[in-house]
């Protein structure tokens, strides 16, 4: 049985407690919030492992609750949305969500996403506990989520980082954008995949003028790599 902590936040009562029952049934320890700013206070007072986030809500909207909570670390996020538009996922995906589940859902496959994003961030965390990456000028740390560029910590998002750290566990190999989101994001993602260029051109201009000896680069028509000098 499951032991960790989810915390549901919907304006809707109803959704709150239809996913209570189905996460409790399961094992999950549950805590509820009804609006943005409840949802922020309730985060921080209970620390759960998982966050259901609906978009929109009173108060403050699910994509500024999901920026504070990515701003404090990497709790899970899926996010709740009534709206289908590749604009939301994207937003979504920038902000640093997990996943993201379309309204109206059944609560079953709700449980089989949480499921599976806690498997994924567990088993991320396990092999990042085993080392870090090191280039010229270059030090990666995912156990402790740190970035070294010529000695120097660089801040960066966590979704930053494991791209970051994806695309350097592998040098020279190429990857589509579709192929990055799904193994960085961890799900089958359907239509505008954009957000991985604007994580990409982020991550460069921390990385500019770090090493010759290895960069991002793009494959025109293809995807990126990171490209290290043999």
């Amino acid at each position: 049985m499951a032991n960790e902590k989810i915390l549901i936040v919907d304006d809707d009562k109803n959704i709150c407690e239809l996913l209570r029952l189905y996460l409790e049934k399961e094992g999950y320890a549950t805590c509820l919030a009804h609006d943005g700013q409840a949802a922020i206070d309730a985060f921080t007072a209970e620390k759960p492992d998982l966050v259901l986030l609906d978009v929109m809500m009173p108060k403050l909207d699910g994509w500024e609750v999901c920026r504070r909570i990515r701003a404090t670390g990497d709790t899970p996020v899926i996010m709740l949305t009534a709206k289908g538009e590749t604009f939301d996922k994207v937003l979504g995906l920038e902000l640093g969500a997990d996943d993201y589940v379309v309204k109206p859902f059944d609560s079953k496959e709700v449980v089989a996403r949480i499921k599976a994003v806690l498997r994924r961030c567990n088993a991320s965390g396990q092999e990042a506990a085993e080392g870090r990456i090191e280039y010229d000028n270059f030090s990666l740390d995912m156990s402790r989520y740190e970035l070294k560029i010529k000695g120097k910590v660089v801040e960066a998002p966590p979704k930053e980082l494991e791209l970051l750290s994806f695309l350097a566990s592998h040098p020279n190999r190429v990857f589509t954008r579709d192929q990055l989101l799904d193994e960085v994001w961890g799900f089958e993602y359907y239509g505008d995949s954009r957000t991985i260029d604007v994580h990409i051109k982020r991550l460069r201009e921390k990385l500019e003028g770090a090493s010759d000896q290895w960069g991002l680069k793009t494959v025109w028509g293809v995807g990126y790599k990171f490209e290290v000098k043999e």
